[in-house]
């Protein structure tokens, strides 16, 4: 999720736990090669063995269309030592899909079939290559011929997001049709999309047939939702994390933004995150109230120290 996910994010969501891997933001192929410091930006865990401060894998994401340099870059990302490349076919900004990038290519199984190819026959067969698609571009009518033109094509999993790219975001998603790609194709298929809570967890796995479950914008907004499913997992009490514990994450994550943006665009990064906050924890309204026309990045600093947070909540 580009401009969502970031390093910064990344590091305080698999601190709190119950993260198996993750993803990076996409990285845009256009019409040439990549270099490492574009990729250290997006990726700065590449440094430390493409894993975040805690240990967690982080996947490299490609997103393109390009066969030559998709594939060049690729094997540009394995010689950095990337565990994985992941190919992203589901963004649905209409920013990426008007330059031929994201679910726009799932109107052309075709060429899923030729980018995915081009990049597994690219890198070591001991990296993986791994795809993210959504249920097509504007109905489900080529939903299976996608699947299976990544499958045959050698990806070693799909994640696939149960809307089209015109639902977007809307609330209603069609976690049976992730069941029907998992009957369709004989490699993992990983589900996602609409996963709130521990009960959205239990109920996607249910409808979609799927072991596994990628998950999101319902991380983001409750950043111990892994955490609870892990616990839930393994059969110990779900002990959720409360506004007043999530203070010193919120703080961290901010000192990890100001290090990384320049001061002016600090306030908006964090209010990003707040604002989505705000559907997991009712208490953080009172604070993205506060902050919502704040602009100056040391007076948002202090509103997020201890006493501050407390008075707003």
């Amino acid at each position: 999720m580009e401009g969502l996910v970031d390093a910064p994010m990344r590091d305080v969501l698999t601190r709190i736990g119950g993260i198996d891997w993750c993803v990076s933001e996409f990285i845009r192929v256009t019409g040439g090669p990549l270099h490492r410091p574009a990729v250290q930006r997006l990726v700065p865990e590449m440094d430390h063995g493409w894993q975040t401060p805690n240990g967690t894998p982080v996947r490299a994401q490609l997103l393109g269309s390009d066969l030559r340099w998709m594939a060049y870059n690729a094997t540009l990302l394995a010689e950095l030592g990337a565990p994985v490349v992941d190919l992203n076919f589901g963004c649905p900004a209409k920013t990426v899909n008007r330059h031929r990038g994201g679910a726009v290519l799932l109107q052309e199984p075709q060429m899923l079939f030729e980018l995915t190819r081009a990049v597994r026959e690219a890198v070591p067969a001991s990296v993986p290559v791994t795809a993210k698609m959504r249920l097509g571009y504007s109905d489900t009518s080529l939903t299976l011929d996608c699947a299976k033109a990544l499958a045959d094509a050698g990806a070693a999993e799909i994640v696939v997001h149960g809307r089209t790219k015109t639902e977007g975001y809307k609330p209603l998603v069609h976690w049976d049709w992730i069941a029907r790609v998992r009957e369709a194709v004989s490699v993992p298929v990983i589900a996602n999309g609409e996963v709130w809570t521990l009960e959205d967890y239990q109920r996607i796995r249910q409808d979609s047939g799927c072991a596994h479950v990628m998950l999101g914008r319902g991380l983001v907004s409750r950043p111990d939702l892994a955490l609870q499913i892990r616990q839930w997992q393994v059969g110990e009490p779900t002990q959720p994390l409360d506004w007043a514990s999530l203070q010193p994450w919120l703080l961290e994550f901010y000192r990890q933004v100001r290090e990384r943006v320049v001061d002016r665009h600090a306030p908006g990064r964090f209010k990003q995150w707040l604002g989505m906050l705000t559907r997991g924890y009712p208490e953080a309204q009172a604070l993205f109230d506060q902050l919502r026309r704040e602009t100056n990045a040391d007076a948002v600093g202090l509103a997020l120290q201890p006493e501050a947070v407390r008075l707003a909540g």
